[in-house]
């Protein structure tokens, strides 16, 4: 820990996360037993976050069908070609869905005017990399493919993610590239897990006590990666690609008090020098995974503007 003093509301937060989420790394080596435990933690009774339209269906992946659930935003009609993001949800390759993400994926769609596809990719460790890789890319190829099916515009689909999902989002631009498929319109990255090398001063600054841990990142990692993996391929570790050139602009939310703040910065600082359009926001007392929770957390309500600002511009 910095040892720098919290808000009491978002450090009363911090300690109502931590107490409820599995203790993964440290005591529990169970990956269904982790689900089990973070599906029984007490939820938000707010009602859902009224949009368009919202349904579920799925879409073909690389081992059969791919469930994703599409949302339309508010104010919107079924005649307009809107925009579309391919969304791919946190949980280190391990945790969550489409459940889990639902009042985000909503709150996203309103703010930037964006039909969201959020992706029930395949967990780890029942499938490790690249499997949750190609199934966010199938889903982004899917969606490029298929956009007047939703209503959109296929010259306009982004990738978004949060922490693995923002992992996935920049490994889909890789893989865009590399395939000779369409560029995604922008990546909107979110506390994204970027370099398996754990080695910057944000992992020692913030090991422990910011609700993400340094000693969870690890146990993630290996879930994913699994004992003959290679951690360092540029889709599993988009921050250690040799060249980053031809990829999409990007935005980076890079929260202080979060193991992966520095490496999400230095891929915003690697893509400029590649000539990408590319911004990051370090945001001053927020944590990781409050992206969502301005209601107690100050910073996040600017991070959450200036995310949909840079996404729905780029969309424009």
């Amino acid at each position: 820990m910095t040892g720098k003093p919290l808000d009491p509301a978002v450090r009363g937060l911090i300690d109502m996360m931590t107490a409820t989420f599995p203790p993964v790394g440290t005591t529990l080596d169970d990956a269904p037993e982790a689900r089990r435990i973070l599906a029984a933690a007490p939820k938000s009774p707010a009602p859902p976050i009224p949009v368009a339209h919202v349904g579920d269906r799925t879409v073909p992946g690389p081992d059969g069908d791919l469930p994703v659930r599409v949302y339309r935003p508010a104010g919107s009609t079924d005649a307009e070609a809107l925009p579309a993001v391919v969304f791919l949800h946190g949980g280190g390759w391990v945790l969550c869905g489409l459940d889990t993400y639902d009042q985000t994926c909503r709150a996203l769609a309103n703010a930037t005017g964006a039909v969201f596809v959020s992706v029930d990719y395949r967990l780890a460790p029942e499938t490790r990399f690249p499997g949750a890789a190609e199934d966010a890319y199938a889903a982004y190829t899917w969606v490029r493919a298929n956009a007047a099916e939703l209503g959109c515009d296929p010259a306009r689909v982004a990738v978004a993610g949060d922490s693995a999902g923002g992992n996935l989002a920049a490994a889909v631009a890789l893989m865009a590239r590399d395939r000779g498929a369409e560029q995604p319109t922008f990546q909107l990255l979110m506390y994204p897990v970027l370099d398996h090398r754990r080695a910057t001063a944000s992992y020692t600054e913030n090991a422990d006590g910011y609700f993400l841990t340094a000693a969870q990142l690890a146990w993630f990692w290996a879930q994913y990666i699994g004992p003959d993996g290679d951690p360092a391929h540029p889709y599993a570790s988009p921050g250690t690609a040799d060249d980053l050139s031809g990829l999409a602009p990007a935005f980076v939310v890079a929260p202080e008090l979060d193991p992966l703040r520095d490496e999400g910065v230095a891929y915003a600082e690697r893509l400029a020098a590649a000539g990408v359009p590319a911004a990051y926001g370090v945001y001053e007392g927020m944590f990781h995974g409050s992206i969502s929770m301005g209601a107690l957390v100050p910073a996040a309500v600017t991070a959450f503007a200036d995310a949909t600002e840079a996404l729905r511009k780029a969309l424009a």
